[in-house]
Protein backbone atom coordinates (compact mmCIF):
# COMPACT_ATOMS: atom_id res chain seq x y z
CA UNK A 1 0.00 0.00 0.00
CA UNK A 2 2.58 2.85 0.99
CA UNK A 3 4.36 2.03 -2.25
CA UNK A 4 1.47 2.70 -4.28
CA UNK A 5 0.20 5.21 -2.41
CA UNK A 6 4.30 6.96 -2.94
CA UNK A 7 3.61 6.36 -7.03
CA UNK A 8 -0.05 7.92 -7.19
CA UNK A 9 0.36 10.85 -4.76
CA UNK A 10 2.44 12.99 -7.09
CA UNK A 11 -0.34 12.22 -9.67
CA UNK A 12 -2.79 13.58 -7.17
CA UNK A 13 -0.54 16.57 -6.34
CA UNK A 14 0.07 17.59 -9.70
CA UNK A 15 -3.32 17.71 -10.94
CA UNK A 16 -4.47 19.57 -7.54
CA UNK A 17 -1.79 22.26 -8.50
CA UNK A 18 -3.08 22.65 -11.83
CA UNK A 19 -6.81 23.00 -10.71
CA UNK A 20 -5.88 25.89 -7.66
CA UNK A 21 -3.57 27.45 -10.16
CA UNK A 22 -6.52 28.27 -12.65
CA UNK A 23 -9.05 28.76 -9.37
CA UNK A 24 -6.77 31.02 -8.26
CA UNK A 25 -6.24 32.71 -12.10
CA UNK A 26 -2.33 32.37 -11.70
CA UNK A 27 -2.56 30.15 -15.06
CA UNK A 28 -5.12 31.51 -17.70
CA UNK A 29 -7.86 29.73 -19.29
CA UNK A 30 -5.12 29.49 -22.52
CA UNK A 31 -2.76 27.65 -20.22
CA UNK A 32 -4.24 24.06 -20.58
CA UNK A 33 -4.08 24.46 -24.56
CA UNK A 34 -0.47 25.82 -24.62
CA UNK A 35 0.86 23.40 -21.68
CA UNK A 36 -0.86 20.66 -23.76
CA UNK A 37 1.26 21.66 -26.91
CA UNK A 38 4.20 21.68 -25.49
CA UNK A 39 3.85 18.13 -24.11
CA UNK A 40 2.38 16.58 -27.67
CA UNK A 41 4.93 18.73 -29.92
CA UNK A 42 8.52 18.86 -27.69
CA UNK A 43 8.44 16.49 -24.17
CA UNK A 44 6.60 13.19 -24.94
CA UNK A 45 8.19 12.97 -28.37
CA UNK A 46 11.26 13.33 -26.67
CA UNK A 47 10.71 10.78 -23.83
CA UNK A 48 9.38 8.17 -26.21
CA UNK A 49 12.65 9.06 -28.82
CA UNK A 50 14.93 8.73 -26.03
CA UNK A 51 13.50 5.85 -24.40
CA UNK A 52 14.01 3.70 -28.27
CA UNK A 53 16.99 5.06 -29.32
CA UNK A 54 18.79 3.90 -25.89
CA UNK A 55 17.52 0.43 -25.51
CA UNK A 56 18.73 -2.35 -27.21
CA UNK A 57 16.46 -4.55 -29.56
CA UNK A 58 18.07 -7.63 -27.62
CA UNK A 59 16.62 -6.28 -24.71
CA UNK A 60 13.45 -5.77 -26.46
CA UNK A 61 13.37 -9.22 -27.83
CA UNK A 62 10.09 -10.54 -25.10
CA UNK A 63 8.01 -11.86 -27.53
CA UNK A 64 5.76 -13.50 -25.43
CA UNK A 65 5.00 -10.19 -23.44
CA UNK A 66 5.00 -8.20 -26.21
CA UNK A 67 1.80 -10.82 -27.13
CA UNK A 68 -0.13 -10.56 -24.18
CA UNK A 69 0.52 -6.81 -23.33
CA UNK A 70 -0.44 -6.41 -27.02
CA UNK A 71 -2.96 -8.62 -26.91
CA UNK A 72 -4.93 -7.35 -23.73
CA UNK A 73 -4.67 -3.82 -25.13
CA UNK A 74 -6.27 -4.70 -28.94
CA UNK A 75 -8.86 -6.59 -27.19
CA UNK A 76 -9.77 -3.55 -24.85
CA UNK A 77 -9.56 -1.12 -27.47
CA UNK A 78 -11.77 -2.73 -30.38
CA UNK A 79 -14.42 -4.24 -27.74
CA UNK A 80 -14.66 -1.46 -26.42
CA UNK A 81 -15.13 0.37 -29.63
CA UNK A 82 -17.58 -1.78 -30.90
CA UNK A 83 -19.47 -1.72 -27.92
CA UNK A 84 -19.85 2.24 -27.59
CA UNK A 85 -20.19 2.32 -32.00
CA UNK A 86 -24.13 4.23 -31.16
CA UNK A 87 -22.73 6.56 -28.41
CA UNK A 88 -19.99 8.18 -29.91
CA UNK A 89 -18.84 9.15 -33.71
CA UNK A 90 -16.01 7.58 -34.99
CA UNK A 91 -13.51 10.41 -33.61
CA UNK A 92 -14.67 10.41 -29.87
CA UNK A 93 -15.44 6.48 -30.18
CA UNK A 94 -11.14 6.36 -30.73
CA UNK A 95 -10.23 8.79 -27.71
CA UNK A 96 -12.31 6.79 -25.32
CA UNK A 97 -11.79 3.39 -26.56
CA UNK A 98 -8.09 4.53 -25.99
CA UNK A 99 -8.79 5.86 -22.75
CA UNK A 100 -9.89 2.22 -21.59
CA UNK A 101 -7.06 0.82 -22.85
CA UNK A 102 -4.08 2.98 -21.92
CA UNK A 103 -2.30 2.64 -18.90
CA UNK A 104 -0.22 5.25 -17.24
CA UNK A 105 3.01 2.86 -17.52
CA UNK A 106 5.61 5.85 -17.79
CA UNK A 107 4.75 7.81 -14.65
CA UNK A 108 3.48 5.17 -12.55
CA UNK A 109 4.46 1.64 -13.60
CA UNK A 110 8.42 2.52 -13.62
CA UNK A 111 8.34 2.98 -9.78
CA UNK A 112 6.36 0.50 -9.04
CA UNK A 113 8.11 -2.27 -10.74
CA UNK A 114 11.31 -0.83 -9.64
CA UNK A 115 9.83 -1.39 -6.04
CA UNK A 116 8.54 -4.99 -6.71
CA UNK A 117 11.35 -6.23 -9.17
CA UNK A 118 14.10 -4.12 -9.05
CA UNK A 119 16.48 -3.71 -12.34
CA UNK A 120 13.96 -6.67 -14.18
CA UNK A 121 11.18 -4.37 -13.64
CA UNK A 122 12.43 -1.70 -15.89
CA UNK A 123 11.95 -3.78 -19.63
CA UNK A 124 8.45 -4.04 -19.21
CA UNK A 125 8.02 -0.84 -18.55
CA UNK A 126 9.73 0.10 -21.48
CA UNK A 127 8.81 -2.21 -23.81
CA UNK A 128 4.43 -1.46 -22.67
CA UNK A 129 5.67 2.79 -22.87
CA UNK A 130 6.71 1.71 -26.67
CA UNK A 131 3.88 -0.63 -27.44
CA UNK A 132 1.40 1.72 -25.94
CA UNK A 133 2.50 4.75 -28.30
CA UNK A 134 3.42 2.75 -32.09
CA UNK A 135 0.04 0.50 -31.34
CA UNK A 136 -2.74 2.16 -29.14
CA UNK A 137 -1.56 6.02 -30.16
CA UNK A 138 -1.36 5.00 -34.12
CA UNK A 139 -4.12 3.06 -34.24
CA UNK A 140 -6.20 5.50 -32.24
CA UNK A 141 -4.74 8.20 -34.98
CA UNK A 142 -5.79 6.17 -37.73
CA UNK A 143 -9.01 6.21 -36.86
CA UNK A 144 -9.18 10.05 -35.58
CA UNK A 145 -8.07 10.88 -38.88
CA UNK A 146 -10.01 8.75 -40.85
CA UNK A 147 -13.37 9.51 -38.58
CA UNK A 148 -12.64 13.56 -39.30
CA UNK A 149 -11.28 13.54 -43.00
CA UNK A 150 -13.50 15.60 -45.20
CA UNK A 151 -11.32 14.53 -48.56
CA UNK A 152 -13.77 11.30 -49.61
CA UNK A 153 -12.86 8.25 -51.77
CA UNK A 154 -11.27 5.49 -50.14
CA UNK A 155 -7.73 5.51 -51.21
CA UNK A 156 -7.75 9.55 -51.18
CA UNK A 157 -8.21 9.31 -47.26
CA UNK A 158 -5.77 6.42 -46.72
CA UNK A 159 -2.85 9.11 -48.21
CA UNK A 160 -4.09 11.96 -46.17
CA UNK A 161 -3.98 9.72 -42.90
CA UNK A 162 -1.05 8.51 -43.73
CA UNK A 163 0.51 12.04 -44.32
CA UNK A 164 -0.89 12.72 -41.19
CA UNK A 165 0.95 10.17 -39.60
CA UNK A 166 3.94 10.38 -41.21
CA UNK A 167 4.18 14.49 -39.36
CA UNK A 168 2.52 12.96 -36.28
CA UNK A 169 5.33 13.87 -33.64
CA UNK A 170 4.05 10.74 -31.59
CA UNK A 171 4.51 8.50 -34.27
CA UNK A 172 7.60 10.05 -35.41
CA UNK A 173 9.95 9.93 -32.54
CA UNK A 174 9.65 6.46 -31.59
CA UNK A 175 10.41 5.54 -35.18
CA UNK A 176 13.25 7.58 -35.61
CA UNK A 177 14.80 6.42 -31.75
CA UNK A 178 14.10 2.74 -33.02
CA UNK A 179 16.21 3.43 -36.21
CA UNK A 180 19.10 4.86 -34.29
CA UNK A 181 18.81 1.95 -32.00
CA UNK A 182 18.79 -0.70 -34.67
CA UNK A 183 21.73 1.26 -36.69
CA UNK A 184 23.78 0.98 -33.64
CA UNK A 185 24.02 4.38 -33.84
CA UNK A 186 24.52 5.84 -30.10
CA UNK A 187 23.27 9.44 -28.66
CA UNK A 188 25.90 12.42 -28.38
CA UNK A 189 25.86 12.94 -24.72
CA UNK A 190 24.45 16.54 -25.12
CA UNK A 191 22.03 15.06 -27.14
CA UNK A 192 20.86 11.92 -24.89
CA UNK A 193 20.49 14.62 -22.05
CA UNK A 194 18.71 17.38 -23.84
CA UNK A 195 16.05 14.21 -24.63
CA UNK A 196 16.08 13.03 -21.13
CA UNK A 197 15.28 16.55 -19.59
CA UNK A 198 12.51 17.26 -22.35
CA UNK A 199 11.17 13.67 -21.89
CA UNK A 200 10.70 14.02 -18.37
CA UNK A 201 8.64 17.15 -18.17
CA UNK A 202 6.09 15.06 -20.28
CA UNK A 203 4.08 13.68 -17.24
CA UNK A 204 4.49 16.67 -14.79
CA UNK A 205 2.92 19.28 -17.46
CA UNK A 206 -0.13 16.81 -18.98
CA UNK A 207 -1.36 16.35 -15.19
CA UNK A 208 -1.36 20.65 -14.48
CA UNK A 209 -3.08 20.46 -17.98
CA UNK A 210 -5.35 18.00 -16.74
CA UNK A 211 -6.12 19.94 -13.35
CA UNK A 212 -6.30 23.06 -15.39
CA UNK A 213 -8.92 21.83 -17.45
CA UNK A 214 -11.49 20.46 -14.89
CA UNK A 215 -11.34 23.84 -12.61
CA UNK A 216 -12.39 25.06 -16.41
CA UNK A 217 -15.25 22.35 -16.42
CA UNK A 218 -18.66 23.45 -15.75
CA UNK A 219 -20.53 20.24 -15.30
CA UNK A 220 -19.31 17.67 -12.58
CA UNK A 221 -21.95 15.25 -12.94
CA UNK A 222 -20.87 11.95 -14.52
CA UNK A 223 -20.33 11.45 -18.75
CA UNK A 224 -22.43 8.53 -19.37
CA UNK A 225 -19.66 6.29 -20.60
CA UNK A 226 -18.06 6.54 -17.26
CA UNK A 227 -18.53 3.70 -15.61
CA UNK A 228 -17.72 1.38 -19.45
CA UNK A 229 -14.25 2.65 -19.62
CA UNK A 230 -13.51 2.62 -16.01
CA UNK A 231 -15.35 -1.23 -16.24
CA UNK A 232 -12.92 -2.27 -19.40
CA UNK A 233 -10.14 -0.54 -18.00
CA UNK A 234 -10.07 -1.70 -14.64
CA UNK A 235 -11.08 -4.68 -14.74
CA UNK A 236 -11.21 -6.45 -18.94
CA UNK A 237 -7.75 -5.11 -19.67
CA UNK A 238 -5.86 -6.85 -16.58
CA UNK A 239 -8.39 -10.23 -16.59
CA UNK A 240 -7.24 -10.45 -20.71
CA UNK A 241 -3.65 -9.83 -20.11
CA UNK A 242 -3.60 -11.80 -16.88
CA UNK A 243 -5.50 -15.31 -19.34
CA UNK A 244 -2.58 -13.88 -21.68
CA UNK A 245 0.38 -13.91 -19.11
CA UNK A 246 -0.56 -16.76 -16.88
CA UNK A 247 -2.42 -19.21 -19.35
CA UNK A 248 -1.69 -18.92 -23.68
CA UNK A 249 2.25 -17.98 -23.21
CA UNK A 250 5.07 -18.94 -21.17
CA UNK A 251 7.40 -16.06 -19.64
CA UNK A 252 9.36 -15.59 -16.65
CA UNK A 253 7.86 -14.82 -13.42
CA UNK A 254 8.59 -10.87 -13.26
CA UNK A 255 7.48 -10.31 -16.79
CA UNK A 256 4.04 -12.36 -16.40
CA UNK A 257 3.49 -10.37 -13.18
CA UNK A 258 4.65 -7.05 -14.46
CA UNK A 259 2.30 -7.49 -17.51
CA UNK A 260 -0.50 -7.36 -15.78
CA UNK A 261 0.79 -5.07 -12.79
CA UNK A 262 0.86 -2.61 -15.80
CA UNK A 263 -2.41 -3.36 -17.21
CA UNK A 264 -4.36 -2.57 -13.82
CA UNK A 265 -2.37 0.86 -13.69
CA UNK A 266 -5.19 3.85 -13.95
CA UNK A 267 -5.62 5.98 -17.05
CA UNK A 268 -2.55 7.47 -18.26
CA UNK A 269 -2.23 11.26 -20.10
CA UNK A 270 -2.04 10.56 -23.68
CA UNK A 271 -5.93 10.46 -24.08
CA UNK A 272 -6.22 13.68 -22.74
CA UNK A 273 -3.06 15.20 -24.80
CA UNK A 274 -4.49 13.11 -28.25
CA UNK A 275 -7.72 14.88 -27.29
CA UNK A 276 -7.10 17.82 -26.83
CA UNK A 277 -5.04 18.17 -29.64
CA UNK A 278 -7.51 17.24 -32.16
CA UNK A 279 -10.10 19.16 -30.29
CA UNK A 280 -12.23 16.65 -29.46
CA UNK A 281 -14.34 16.20 -25.72
CA UNK A 282 -11.94 15.77 -22.82
CA UNK A 283 -14.83 15.40 -20.15
CA UNK A 284 -14.99 11.83 -20.10
CA UNK A 285 -11.21 11.74 -20.20
CA UNK A 286 -10.47 13.83 -17.88
CA UNK A 287 -12.85 12.52 -15.39
CA UNK A 288 -11.54 8.55 -16.06
CA UNK A 289 -7.86 9.49 -15.27
CA UNK A 290 -9.05 11.12 -12.46
CA UNK A 291 -11.57 8.13 -10.84
CA UNK A 292 -9.46 5.15 -12.18
CA UNK A 293 -5.94 6.60 -10.39
CA UNK A 294 -8.20 6.72 -7.09
CA UNK A 295 -9.10 3.06 -7.59
CA UNK A 296 -5.93 1.82 -8.47
CA UNK A 297 -4.78 2.49 -4.99
CA UNK A 298 -6.91 -0.33 -3.90
CA UNK A 299 -6.74 -2.99 -6.89
CA UNK A 300 -3.01 -2.19 -7.67
CA UNK A 301 -2.47 -3.01 -4.14
CA UNK A 302 -4.25 -5.82 -3.55
CA UNK A 303 -2.45 -7.57 -7.04
CA UNK A 304 1.24 -6.26 -4.95
CA UNK A 305 -0.06 -8.41 -1.92
CA UNK A 306 -0.78 -11.08 -4.30
CA UNK A 307 2.05 -11.15 -6.40
CA UNK A 308 4.87 -10.75 -3.12
CA UNK A 309 2.64 -13.22 -1.01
Amino acid sequence: MNSVINAAFPVFALILIGYIAARRRILSEQASQHLNSYVVWLALPALLFHAMATVSWEELNQIPFILASTGGMLATFFIFMVWQRRRFSLPDNSVASLSASYSNAGYMGLPLCMLAYGQAGIIPVIITMILTACVLFALSIVCLETGLNKHGGVWTSLRHTGIALAKNPLIVSPVAGMALSGLGIALPAPLAELARLLGSSASPCALVTIGLFLAQTRSIRPHPALAAVLFMKMLFLPGATAFLAFVVFDMPPVQREAAVLLAALPIGTGPFMLATMYQRDTHLVSQSIFISTVLSVFSVSALLAWFQG
